[in-house]
């Protein structure tokens, strides 16, 4: 708190050791990986079967969607124009404006709210257009001091410190990498394609791990599996990989002009709210879906008790008071969020229950009676036996 005693101050003379935690938590994404490497995704993999992994990927769309609703209370009139412009290019468009329906989405409502400024109306906010009128073209996008280089530049390294980080903040990168494999389960249901064996979990959780420990070394936030790009999977029908990495680079660059960081920064809540409306909703029927599509035996109890848990778990802790359940050990805090309760709850029920029967990869099953995602897009598939 400031000398006012106002609470909103950021203290940045502790993000350098917040992020030394969040690059020790990075690291326990390789030590999983290096887990599924050695004893094979089959084998894990039969704790993560589509009756636990379904009801996980809804309640990630489900929980985000109070976000959503909050951003577009803030105009709705902007926010409902983002939907329908998602709604027309992703039904009625063609070509291009077909594939790029979220970005035509916010390019569009945002032109209106930047009308709507122009005209007198209090739809931005006043500071942050400023800051965008004074921000320079090319720039750092972090500071020195913020990151752990600077940090381990000071002469009066807390020691102390640096361990409580690592030990509160390690935790929390058990939910994450349930998380991690609920959206890797979810965007090969939406892509279908095999994507827990190729490239694999041990690819992808190694890759997540070592990009949060790289972006926490310099002062940015842990990176995570978010589920608003599944939706944007869902909607544009475009699963190639190149076009992320192409992404990645246009991003890399962009991050050294502060220009845009601000126009970005500048953008209504509204705006995104819209976007994340129609986004976070594709997320939980991508888990809908992907119950459907491997035929879960809803008549039978186990796999209704298992699925009522999951989402009233998740759902309901992540909007009680609390927002989570807080579990005190050895006198540190952790907590964990609905969905990482609800993770749990489901794998440990799954392997409690009679009836755990699912294997990887094989048809059939307790759980799953149908095939598994498919290795290719099914597109692929049409055309292959088109031409016999």
């Amino acid at each position: 708190p400031d000398a006012n005693g106002n609470a909103s101050v950021p203290n940045t003379e502790m993000l350098p050791y917040a992020c030394f935690g969040v690059v020790c938590a990075g690291l326990l994404y390789v030590v999983l990986a290096a887990l599924f490497l050695a004893f094979g995704t089959r084998k894990v993999m039969r704790y993560f079967p589509p009756i636990v992994t379904g009801p996980m990927i809804i309640c990630i769309g489900l929980t985000l969607s109070k976000t959503a609703i909050d951003s577009c209370r803030a105009n709705w009139p902007i926010a409902l124009v983002a939907i329908a412009v998602v709604v027309v290019c992703n039904i009625w468009g063609r070509g291009m404006v077909k594939i790029i329906p979220i970005l035509l989405g916010v390019v569009g409502s945002y032109g209106v709210a930047a009308v709507c400024q122009a005209a007198g109306m209090e739809v931005m906010d006043p500071a942050k257009v400023q800051a965008l009128l004074d921000a320079p073209w090319i720039g750092l996008p972090f500071r020195f001091e913020d990151t752990l280089f600077g940090l381990f530049s000071r002469p009066n390294v807390d020691s102390g410190m640096l361990l409580t980080s690592a030990v509160t903040i390690m935790p929390l990168a058990l939910a994450t990498m349930v998380e991690h494999i609920g959206g890797i389960c979810a965007i090969s249901s939406t892509c279908e394609r095999n994507y827990i064996e190729d490239p694999g979990l041990h690819r992808t959780l190694l890759g997540d791990g070592l990009a949060t420990s790289l972006a926490a070394l310099f002062g940015a936030p842990a990176n995570t599996t978010y589920g608003e790009n599944t939706g944007v999977l869902a909607l544009t029908r475009v699963f190639d990989p190149r076009v992320v990495r192409i992404a990645a680079l246009f991003a890399i660059v962009l991050s050294f002009c502060p220009k845009f960081a601000a126009v970005i920064a500048a953008m209504p809540s509204c705006v995104i709210g819209g976007v994340s409306l129609v986004l976070y909703g594709m997320i939980s029927a991508v888990g809908i879906r992907n119950l459907v599509e491997n035929r879960v035996d809803f008549t039978k109890s186990r796999n209704v008790l298992i699925t009522a848990l999951v989402l009233v778990l998740s759902l309901g802790i992540a909007y009680s008071a609390a927002g989570a359940i807080v579990i005190v050990v050895g006198g540190i805090s952790v907590s964990l969020s609905g969905l990482a309760v609800g993770s749990i709850a489901g794998i440990a029920l799954n392997i409690a229950l009679p009836g755990h029967e699912y294997v990887f990869g094989e048809a059939g099953g307790s759980d799953a009676e149908g095939p598994l995602p498919l290795e290719g897009n099914l597109e692929d598939v049409e055309e292959m036996a088109a031409r016999g």
